[in-house]
């Protein structure tokens, strides 16, 4: 193995991912808070402001799995600068957006640029690093990136958009992105891909990627056409069909995208499933939380971004901890124990009022979130790749990734459900009269109704993460004993 396929400085080839996979969180996040702007300046309908946010998860949750396995065939650090260029020349469009159409293409392709970015940013970090105390330290560090991006896209994206205007929130990504790619050959080592002719089974990614943008955009759109209309059961079912040729097909397959013999890995399995459910409410809960300071307290978006500051804090902070909590004690019981706090935290915001104040009402729960979360975005990824052999890292990166996001844009779609639901069952109970004649619902303050929604969303989050704990200590591997969780030794790389 030649010089320049070992990681002679890993730390400086982990930032570099790292920082990738912060820009695609961030790109999550900060678009809440610059929605109200973009709105106005490109003409949004009410309606179609979601699809700023959801073409943006539903082509980076469908296209996950596929951009993790391409890795794997391609090359890790060749797809790693090709998913940077797209994602970087995507959000530069996004930025000189002219009007609605033209964004959500962008989003689409940026989407894409991100599919492949964050699975294998994800098994490069994972063949850094042998299994044990170093990679533990590296993936903690990676995870709490991630829940810190999460939190400090909101900040960003108030700063951004008060100062400078909703298209700083996508050319942000463009000099970093840049520079990115210019160290890229730098510092990250070659990591040669593992292809062969009729190694890339193109039934198997064409099918996966369909069904599972199928199975989002079924639920997307399902507040808008009702989870029983025709076209949610429509599409629900082309999921499951498409689903499962994909299923067939890489049982059949001699070089199958997913090689199903990697779910006997009972971490690996049970992490997909935790880290679905934690998609599920961590999306969510920015969301909600965006809408009750800037629609309910009638917030600015600098405002309601500098909120979330001492949550991004606490977070990073917590996440150090973890990292070190994970070596000693192993995942399982860190997850248990983040996703036991979050969801006290979630619980709190069932409290929240309609005239709500920051230090009374928001900061207790957000402070208690940002602890949990750190407790869960560290060990996570740890789990997900435990065992599994190096050729199959950027698979394993992937399938967690995926399933994050498809949890997200799940629970998304499903929390807005309940919070509208129960939003139009309050608005349509409210009777007010004038003499003889009834007000219409439109003349009522709405206030009441919407917070009244949001914590019905916030009491369905606490049960999934309720649920996660259950999940946790019965079906997530016991951690293994210090002495046999591997060596502090640097791997040398050979995928």
């Amino acid at each position: 193995m030649g010089p320049a396929s070992r990681p002679t400085r890993p730390w400086a080839a982990f930032s570099l991912a790292a920082i990738a996979q912060l820009m695609i969180v961030l790109d999550i996040s900060i678009i809440n808070v610059a929605l109200p702007s973009i709105q106005r300046g490109l003409n949004f309908t009410q309606e179609d402001l979601q699809w700023v946010v959801n073409i943006y998860v539903l082509v980076f949750g469908g296209f996950l799995l596929l951009g993790g396995r391409a890795g794997d065939l391609f090359g890790r650090r060749r797809m790693f600068m090709g998913g940077m260029a797209l994602f970087v020349a995507a959000s530069f469009m996004c930025g000189l957006s002219q009007n609605a159409g033209w964004l959500v293409i962008a989003r689409a392709v940026q989407g894409l640029g991100g599919a492949i970015i964050s699975p294998v940013a994800l098994s490069i970090v994972s063949s850094l690093f042998t299994e044990g105390a170093v990679r533990n330290k590296a993936l903690g560090i990676y995870g709490a990136i991630a829940g810190f991006g999460a939190a400090l896209g909101v900040l960003l994206g108030g700063v951004l958009t008060s100062d400078f205007g909703w298209e700083w929130v996508f050319y942000v990504n463009v000099p970093i992105g840049i520079a990115v790619i210019v160290l890229s050959p730098i510092f990250i080592p070659l990591l040669p891909g593992n292809y062969q002719p009729g190694a890339f089974d193109l039934l198997g990614a064409a099918s996966v990627t369909a069904g599972l943008c199928a199975l989002v955009y079924a639920v997307v759109k399902a507040p808008d056409n009702g989870w029983g209309s025709a076209q949610t059961i429509g599409f629900l079912a082309l999921a499951v069909v498409l689903l499962g040729i994909f299923i067939v097909t890489e049982q059949r397959s001699r070089a199958p995208l997913l090689r199903l013999g990697i779910f006997r890995n009972q971490s690996l399995a049970v992490a997909n499933v935790l880290g679905f459910l934690t998609g599920l409410v961590i999306v969510a809960l920015f969301y909600f939380l965006s809408l009750y300071t800037q629609i309910v307290l009638n917030w600015t978006a600098l405002k309601a971004g500098l909120a979330f500051l001492p949550m991004a804090i606490v977070l990073s902070m917590t996440a150090g901890v973890a990292s070190s909590m994970v070596t000693r004690f192993g995942f399982k019981y860190i997850i248990a124990i983040g996703m036991s706090v979050t969801t006290v935290g979630l619980l709190l915001f069932l409290t929240l009022p309609v005239n709500g104040t920051y230090g009374l009402n928001l900061i207790p729960g957000m402070l208690i979130v940002a602890v949990g979360l750190g407790c869960i975005f560290v060990p996570l990824p740890i789990a997900a790749v435990a065992g599994v052999e190096p050729k199959e890292i950027g698979l394993a990166s992937g399938l967690i990734n995926a399933s994050q996001q498809v949890g997200g844009a799940v629970g998304l779609a499903a929390l807005v459900t309940v919070s509208t639901t129960r939003f139009n069952h309050v608005i349509s109970a409210t009777h007010v009269h004038v003499g003889q004649f009834p007000l219409p619902a439109y003349w009522i303050s709405t206030a009441p109704a919407r917070v009244d929604g949001y914590h019905y969303a916030y009491a369905a989050s606490a049960i999934v993460l309720a649920l996660g704990v259950l999940l946790t200590f019965v079906l997530l591997p016991a951690p293994k004993r210090a002495p046999e969780m591997g060596s502090d030794r640097l791997a040398s790389v050979t995928a």
